[in-house]
């Protein structure tokens, strides 16, 4: 790492360690009462499961996008980060809305807005906590000695998502009023904004792994910026079907989220070209799994799976079934937990020095979460194509068709098994990795190795 305040992304990366994990048995909890073996419903009832596992997703991710920030921004900016203080006490701030979040979810303390739970009054602090984010990572560009189209990228990224969340803190009497700007902010962020902030950390690992010139790559980041905004926006009306607006959503909804997956297909395109054209062999090649794996299956989850069922004559089928979680799972799994996991893998050996790359544990890792990432997809695939058909094609009463849907979660808990097995190895590599060094200031570990060289599999 070249600057010691870069020490900061570490513990922006461990948080989101320890909240995937806690996000992953709220997510067994969830699979086991869908089987029927809902034994735990008195202490955690499924609609409290529900939103403290989506809810745990939204804050690891966005704690990974701060923590890859304060990784990335210094180095594009050439300086230190502005307050190194001040990003400690909003990690701490973080963690705090986070952790009452989920108490208040099992006390029944909610909005009951789905992805937008949080009480109302911790509204208020996560506002207070981006503005500290904004403005330390504002003032770090600011005053960089360069400005790199990554770097700002990112930030503009990371300050139109903080921008975005201010429409769901909206009150509204009316559902549908309430629902249309509450898609400002999940859309606008998970097939907008976010696509962004995917983009630019592509961009940067790309720039670092592939060896491939910095202009070349920052080109198709603004190919893939454009994709983004030319159909994300208006991509929105697919959440506006039958909500009570007007039926002209029904047209420019199903238009442009069928332009949605050209800006993943382009990111897609864009890792591969980048890793066919590299000028050299860096020696962490589990990042550049991770990165190139988060490419393709970015496209394949939020690209082909959401155009599967985007379009208003599909939609009116499978709008609010398993289909959807389908779709979600791989598509959040690819664009945008691949990606905080392929920063996260680049960034310790930077941190700590110690070169454990390519060990067992991180290739399995990779492997074992993805294979069983795909077995899930495909299970609510098959769950959901079988609701779709019973519920809504022969008129079936909605909990009996759950009841025939307990075989198909069997087989998504058997996936997620061999997903968690995969998550677990990550984590216990992260862990073998240790602690940032002052060692490092000024060095990169990946400098020392010869070409071909063979990474070390022990701590250094």
């Amino acid at each position: 790492m070249k600057y010691k305040s870069q020490k900061v992304a570490y513990w922006f990366f461990a948080t989101c360690m320890l909240l995937f994990s806690l996000q992953l048995v709220y997510g067994f909890i969830m699979g086991f009462a869908h089987m029927g073996l809902d034994g735990l419903h008195s202490w955690i009832p499924f609609n409290a499961a529900r939103a403290t596992h989506t809810n745990l997703l939204v804050v690891w991710l966005l704690c990974g996008f701060m923590g890859a920030a304060h990784f990335i921004i210094p180095d594009e900016a050439g300086r230190e980060l502005h307050s190194v203080k001040l990003a400690y006490v909003q990690l701490i701030s973080l963690i705090v809305v986070g952790v009452v979040s989920v108490i208040g979810f099992h006390l029944n303390w909610w909005e009951g807005r789905k992805f937008l739970e949080i009480p109302r009054p911790l509204d208020f602090l996560v506002v207070i906590n981006v503005l500290m984010f904004i403005f330390n990572i504002g003032m770090t560009v600011l005053r960089g000695k360069k400005y790199s189209t990554t770097g700002i990228v990112l930030f503009m990224g990371l300050f139109s998502a903080a921008l975005l969340y201010l429409p769901g803190m909206i009150y509204f009497d009316n559902q549908t009023m309430d629902s249309f700007f509450r898609w400002w902010v999940v859309h606008l962020w998970v097939e907008g904004v976010w696509e962004l902030i995917m983009g630019s950390i592509l961009a940067y690992l790309l720039i670092k792994l592939t060896g491939v010139d910095r202009e070349v790559i920052e080109k198709w980041l603004y190919i893939i910026v454009g994709l983004t905004f030319l159909s994300g926006i208006l991509g929105t009306g697919h959440h506006y079907y039958y909500i009570g607006t007007p039926k002209y959503w029904l047209m420019v909804g199903g238009i442009f989220s069928a332009l949605e997956p050209l800006a993943f297909l382009g990111m897609a395109l864009f890792a591969i070209s980048m890793y066919r054209r590299s000028g050299r062999s860096h020696p962490n090649k589990i990042s550049l799994y991770w990165t190139i794996g988060c490419a393709i299956m970015s496209f394949v989850g939020a690209g082909f799976l959401g155009f599967a069922h985007t379009l208003p004559q599909v939609n009116m089928y499978t709008h609010g079934t398993l289909v959807t979680a389908m779709h979600g799972h791989l598509a959040f799994w690819g664009a945008y937990a691949m990606i905080v996991l392929a920063i996260t893998t680049y960034a310790l050996p930077e941190l700590t020095g110690r070169k454990l790359w390519n060990s067992m544990s991180g290739m399995l890792a990779f492997w074992l979460s993805n294979i069983g990432m795909v077995g899930m997809t495909g299970a609510f695939a098959v769950a959901g194509v079988t609701q779709v058909y019973l519920e809504r094609k022969m008129g079936l009463d909605f909990l009996l068709v759950q009841k025939e849907l307990h075989v198909h979660f069997l087989g998504l808990i058997l996936a997620a098994c061999l997903f968690t097995a995969g998550i677990i190895l990550f984590i216990w590599t992260f862990i073998q990795y240790g602690l940032p060094s002052d060692e490092m200031i000024g060095a990169s570990p990946s400098e020392e190795e010869p070409a071909h060289g063979h990474a070390h599999a022990q701590l250094v």
